[in-house]
């Protein structure tokens, strides 16, 4: 099948397109309704940002290259997936997030995607040294590392690609028996795909080592949805055969783990660990819907590739950012060395990669999502959820 393909950025080549509007006229034989619209923001904390902003006739998608190939919102009709962050005026410009704040917490001044990627180097909590010095900021860097190179591509049939490679890599003195000091020349080479009036978007990411040596690596997928779609009633339906609280303190929210409250001031938040179910092949899927089952959203992946799940609840007024977090990945958002130690940091030999694809899917109507509860309980096959009301030693520093 035919495939046309833009350069929109590659650093390597000097080639660098500012704005760019792509429509069913500029290709042959596609659907009417398709536009690709590649364009920079200018002004406050966004100056300089590149977004493409894709509509596929039926699904509309921000993908954000200078944040990391994040993607910042999405919509199908009136559904919104996405959140209301305290960060307004984004999305921010990454040479305005203090990755390296004393406090470890500085990924937090730039967060108000959909989907945040964290990693490669680590992906948890921050991590300290003996004199208190930052060694792993919260959720690592890729998420603030601009891409260097950005195509977009159409076939025949419409199919829309956009295609995109970061590197989070750096040069090292080292010896390679100090394993927690690799993984530093690491590349991400992502892309979105869809198709004419699919109600979603495929993601598939290959996580590669250049190194000659061996490296490592964390990735979690840090998926984020708040009101509309979120409020009082919404529901998780996931197919899961163990839930935990990470801390004991967050045990609070497991009677209640697949409900969500009404936003409340000075609530609270919570990190809730999960063992999914999957069937043969390790796929599995999870279904975020609204009180009313009219709204909601769905994530497809493969347990194979990406064995842990996170649920994130964080139960404050809108305006502090009432939102839930649902994160497939490699591992727990725990300190990266607890989280080495339970084998669950991934080691690539050099020139070795790690390939990781799951799908977005926004529901529109009470038949979607029915259709989709279905699917998820098929994958639960009567199955009750072995439910612990303390952390599990094997997932949670305890």
């Amino acid at each position: 099948m035919a495939k046309r393909t833009w350069t929109l950025l590659n650093v390597a080549e000097d080639q660098f397109v500012e704005k760019l509007e792509l429509t069913s006229k500029d290709v042959d034989g596609v659907p009417e309704g398709l536009s690709i619209i590649k364009r920079r923001l200018y002004g406050g904390m966004r100056d300089g940002v590149d977004v493409i902003e894709v509509d596929n006739g039926a699904f509309r998608f921000v993908v954000v290259p200078t944040r990391g190939m994040g993607l910042w919102r999405a919509t199908l009709g009136e559904v919104q997936l996405g959140w209301q962050a305290p960060v307004k005026g984004g999305p921010i410009h990454p040479s305005l997030v203090r990755l390296e704040a004393a406090d470890g917490l500085g990924w937090m001044d730039g967060f108000d995607e959909l989907l945040a990627r964290c990693g490669l180097e680590s992906n948890g909590s921050p991590v300290f040294n003996e004199a208190g010095v930052l060694r792993y900021p919260l959720h690592g860097k890729i998420q603030n590392i601009p891409a260097h190179q950005v195509e977009v591509s159409i076939d025949d049939s419409g199919e829309i690609t956009i295609s995109g490679v970061v590197d989070e890599s750096r040069l090292f003195c080292g010896t390679v028996d100090d394993a927690e000091l690799f993984g530093k020349k690491l590349r991400l080479t992502t892309s979105y795909t869809t198709k004419p009036g699919e109600p979603g978007v495929r993601i598939v990411d290959t996580v590669s080592n250049l190194s000659a040596v061996r490296g490592e690596f964390q990735m979690i997928y840090h998926i984020n949805v708040g009101t509309p779609l979120v409020n009082a009633g919404s529901k998780l339906v996931a197919p899961v055969a163990k839930v935990a609280p990470r801390f004991l303190v967050e045990a609070e929210a497991i009677p209640t783990w697949d409900t969500y409250p009404a936003p409340a001031v000075g609530g609270h938040s919570a990190c809730l660990y999960h063992d999914l179910l999957a069937d043969a092949s390790g796929r599995t899927h999870v279904l975020l819907h609204n009180a009313e089952a009219t709204q909601g959203v769905s994530i497809f992946l493969n347990k194979n590739q990406l064995p842990c799940f996170t649920q994130w609840k964080n139960v404050q007024a809108v305006e502090d950012g009432y939102v839930t977090g649902l994160e497939p990945g490699t591992n727990f958002p725990n300190e990266r060395p607890f989280e080495a130690k339970q084998g669950r940091v991934v080691t690539l030999q050099g020139g070795e990669s790690r390939t990781f694809e799951f799908a977005i899917e926004a529901h529109a109507d009470a038949k979607s999502i029915a259709a989709a509860k279905k699917d998820v309980l098929k994958l639960q096959a009567g199955r009750e959820p072995e439910v612990l009301h303390e952390p599990n030693p094997e997932w949670s520093i305890t």
